[in-house]
């Protein structure tokens, strides 16, 4: 039996997968432990009444587990974890919270309208100490193997580098090479490639925030 989950639909294109990091993260557990799943691609800007019968707050990513519809990837990833064991992603407790706060700091860049506002350098102390902790460890935040970590963070870097490339006109600095190191060996590989949202919904999907 095929799990079910629902995820963001592209905006403008119903049919193709959207920019969610949140769903990218739940559909890579499932890729990366192999277990199979039906997607139901929903329009969030015009949430069909189904969808809001199962997932009333009208928030994505949400997995149906045993006839029970389940909200919130934390939620989904730990259940899935669980349920299906092998392989392991779990991530050593002490690794649980590496990288946690560059996402935040990346959307307060991307929204900021001014330059003097320390968001540029909040985000850069981020993924400084990111970069500190892949050279001790590496190439994932727990060493050797992906994890849970690396599942989560991955999609967040994929939105940071398109989005602030693209409204801000800023990358991730050259010095950071384990950091670049990271991105390359995540975004390369399979689960990831048949997972992401194409650059274009990415642009799309923040461009409302931006000009807000």
């Amino acid at each position: 039996m095929a799990l079910e989950i629902c995820v963001k639909a592209a905006a403008g294109a119903p049919d193709v997968l959207g920019d969610c990091p949140f769903c990218q993260r739940v559909l890579l557990t499932l890729e990366e432990k192999k277990v199979s799943y039906k997607m139901h691609l929903v329009n969030l800007s015009d949430k069909p009444q189904w969808f809001l019968e199962i997932s009333p707050g009208g928030k994505v990513p949400v997995v149906k587990f045993d006839d029970k519809w389940v909200p919130d990837s934390d939620v989904i990833v730990g259940i899935l974890e669980e349920k299906y064991p092998e392989p392991s992603l779990k991530t050593p407790p002490e690794f649980a919270s590496v990288g946690s706060k560059i996402f935040g700091t990346f959307v307060t860049l991307l929204k900021s309208k001014d330059a003097n506002d320390g968001s540029e350098q909040a985000l850069l102390d981020e993924l400084k100490a990111l970069d500190e902790h892949l050279k001790g460890q590496g190439p994932f935040i727990a060493g050797e193997k992906i994890t849970a970590v690396d599942l989560g963070l991955g999609p967040k870097l994929y939105h940071l580098e398109i989005a602030l490339g693209h409204f801000k006109n800023w990358t991730v600095p050259e010095s950071l090479t384990h950091v670049h190191n990271y991105m390359k060996s995540i975004f390369s590989g399979e689960s990831f490639v048949k997972t992401q949202a194409a650059r274009e919904y990415v642009i799309t999907g923040w461009a409302p925030e931006v000009n807000a």
